[in-house]
This record gives structure tokens, sequence and C-alpha cells, in this order.
């Protein structure tokens, strides 16, 4: 099941995208001489116009193939002539125009499904839930109810983008936390000094009032990220001792704090239950002093509409942090995940939704649509040849120069790319295999 809902997922991630494509190459007098979901030897195929629509026999991808999308035809003296409606006959603004409309149109279908999401389950706002009796949160002024609109800086709209902060950041001894919330109308600036804890670690996140002991995420370079546990894993024992619930995890590590020496870890994942020894890592915890909500809470319908772009803002920003952090080296290549990873994550969503009635599974499934979608918007607009971005790039280089780019020149340029893409693509697949048929 998790396969054929993946590949609707895919499918229609896709059809979006090459959707923008077709819409904008008819709205700017480009003729679409194909418009394909799937790659490979045609399933169904009918013609209507100019235009021949069809079903592929290998549906992780589509195309929209314009007339003329590579050149023109040479006249009697060797130039290049454009066909009239094709691809190379529109202006330099209509070509990016039509580049464009494929990214555009994954936003538009992420920004549709958080409308969705939104109206029916609602927003997580940024309030502080908590403050810790004695802490440096508490003596700064800090208290239950506030609403955080700043975070270190970054402006804070919605819950996740506080937590999506230590995502990639991290607090040291020493460093202040800086924040500005909202009480009773009136804005507060205050920044403190944070406790610091020495304690033992594995490196992971839960939440303590979830069903099982399901692992949010796992910080990399931790114990559990060297030992291959990933987000999604469910603990089932510790050492020996049977783990039913989350809280049945956090009492256990009440009652037996981490120390020096390795924890067994029983773990479940896709169905199939398997062993690690971790030894903990210890390390000084920042404690920030305050919880804040990541639940969520229904809104009115002018929220709705404002919070989807907030949303909206929140994927791309997080998927243009996550690229960065690759140059930086907080995450490695082996954090990527290919087709074979997607399918994954999506199975374990619907197969941990389904106890939670069809509205949360449905709910669970258009959220990773939003994720997917801007995440595909996002990476089409890298100015690396061969994705959109590229192709937008050397239209910008032949604005700046008042002349194409070669057409030979371009073409060898991003089939080079094209292969070390393909290549990267198939080391992350094959990663990917391996995370997933051995833990």
């Amino acid at each position: 099941m998790k396969w054929i809902i993946a590949i609707l997922i895919f499918s229609l991630l896709i059809l979006f995208h090459e959707f923008g494509h077709f819409l904008m190459a008819r709205l700017n007098g480009v003729a679409v001489e194909e418009f394909s979901l799937g790659f490979g030897p045609r399933l169904l195929s009918a013609k209507r116009g100019e235009t021949r629509y069809s079903l592929k026999l290998l549906l992780f991808g589509g195309s929209c193939r314009m007339r003329g999308m590579l050149g023109g035809t040479e006249d009697e003296d060797g130039n290049l002539s454009p066909e009239p409606g094709s691809f190379q006959a529109a202006s330099a603004g209509q070509r990016a125009a039509i580049i464009f409309g494929g990214p555009f149109f994954n936003f538009l279908l992420a920004w549709i499904c958080a409308v969705v999401v939104l109206a029916v389950v609602g927003y997580d706002p940024a309030v502080v839930t908590s403050v810790e009796d004695g802490s440096a949160a508490q003596q700064a002024g800090l208290k239950a109810g506030d609403t955080i609109t700043s975070f270190m800086g970054r402006r804070v709209e919605i819950g996740r983008d506080v937590d999506t902060w230590f995502v990639f950041h991290d607090l040291s001894g020493g460093q202040n936390v800086t924040l500005t919330f909202k009480r009773d109308g009136q804005t507060h600036t205050v920044s403190y000094t944070p406790d610091v804890q020495r304690r033992y670690m594995l490196g992971l996140t839960y939440s303590v009032d979830g069903d099982r002991a399901e692992i949010q995420s796992v910080s990399v370079g931790s114990p559990l990220d060297k030992a291959g546990v990933r987000a999604g894993d469910v603990i089932t024992a510790v050492d020996g001792t049977k783990i039913t619930t989350a809280k049945s995890l956090y009492r256990y590590f009440q009652d037996h704090p981490l120390g020096q020496s390795s924890v067994k870890l029983t773990l479940s994942r896709g169905g199939r239950f398997w062993e690690t020894d971790v030894k903990p890592l210890k390390r000084d915890d920042v404690r920030i002093g305050f919880g804040y909500n990541l639940g969520r809470t229904k809104t009115t319908a002018p929220q709705v509409i404002r919070l989807s772009f907030v949303e909206l803002r929140y994927w791309i920003g997080t998927t243009l942090e996550s690229i960065g952090a690759l140059f930086t080296g907080r995450f490695g290549i082996n954090d990527l995940s290919g087709p074979v990873g997607i399918v994954d994550v999506v199975g374990t969503t619907y197969e941990e939704s389904r106890s939670e009635g069809a509205l949360m599974t449905w709910m669970n499934m258009i959220n990773l649509i939003i994720l997917l979608s801007a995440n595909l918007g996002v990476m089409n607009l890298l100015p690396i040849p061969a994705l959109d971005g590229g192709r937008l790039l050397f239209l910008l280089i032949e604005a700046i120069r008042g002349k194409p780019v070669n057409p030979a020149v371009e073409a060898s340029v991003e089939t080079v790319v094209a292969v070390l893409l393909m290549l990267l693509m198939v080391y992350v697949m094959y990663h990917d295999v391996l995370t997933f048929v051995s833990p």
C-alpha cells in the first residue's frame, strides 16, 4: 500500500510541476507537442489539438515537450531560424516565465495543501507553554502564555520556527538566549545566559505524549546517529525493560539516568525489530529554561489564508537551510534521501497514522505533499544546469550578453551535469536501500 500511496504522491507533484510549464507555454504562444506523466513506453495516449497527452510506464517522472525546445532550423546561410510557435521563438522573458512555471506550481500546490491542513487541524502558535522554576528564563521575566515573535534574531510565527532553529544551530555555554515576545498586547525583549547541565545523552528527541516511544529526530554525529538509528524508529525496550509508550521511556530514563555505561536499545522499523548497543555521549546540555508549543490550534478563515503563506515560507526556508547545512558540514551526503527513502517515510507515516483515524491519516499525507512539493520547487530552482534553475541561469547570461548561449555548449554542459546528478541519485538510492534493509 505504501508504494501505491508514494507513487500517487510523486505523480501529483510531477503532474503539477509539468502542468506549470504546460500552462505558461500555452499562455506565451508556445506549442506543446506532448504532455506526459511518466517516462518510457506509452501506456495510454490521446491527441487533442496540437498536443499529445500520454501516460507512460515509469511514473517517477514526466515531461512537457515543447516545439523547438533545443533550437530551430538552419536557413540557407547556416543561421538558426526558430520555428514559429516554438520555445526558441519566444522572447527571453517568455522563456523564463515558462521555465519558472514548473517550480511555481509546486509552490502553489504546497500552498493549497497548507490551506487544507490549516483549515482542518489549525496551526502551531509559538506560545511559551512552561517556564522552569528558578531558571534563567524565569529570572529574565518569561512566563507561560507569552507569544514568541523572535528567537535568536529570527522572526517567529509558528512554534516550528523555534524548533527548527535547534536543528541547524547549537547553543554553547556562555551564549546568550535572545527572544522577543508579546504579553497583553505589549512587546518585550529579553536576553539571558541559559543554565548549563552536564549530562550523558544519546542524541534523540521524542514526544512524551506519544502513544509509542517514536524517535522524532536524531542529532547528527550523536551515538544514535553513528549506530544507524533514525527518525521514525520506535524504541520498544531499553536494557531488557519493555517500553510501551513514550511516557514509559521517559520514566525509565528518570529512574535510570544515563552514565558512562552502554545501553542496549531494542527498536522497530517497518515492522522489523533489531538491537544496538549505544554508549552515551558526555556533553554540556544548555537548557533554555522554557517549553514552547508544537500542538495545533484552529483559527479563523482570514488567518488560515495568511498562515498558509507562513507555512510555505517555513518549508522553503527549511529546505534552503538544509542545503546550506550540506555545504557547512552539519549534514552529510548520507543524510540525503532519494525515492526509496521517501517511500519509506511515506509508508511509515501512513502506517502510524492509521490508528489515529482517516482524518489524521489524510492530514499527515497532505503534510507530506506540502514538504515534498516545496522541496521540489526549491531544488528545481537551484542554478544547476539540467534543472530549471540552470536554464534560468543560461537565460540570465543571454540577457547580459545580448545573445543566446551556443545551443551545443548549453546541451553539453547540461548532459555532463545530468550524468553527475544521476550518479549522485544512484548513490543516495543505494544508501537508502542499505539503510532500509539492514538497520
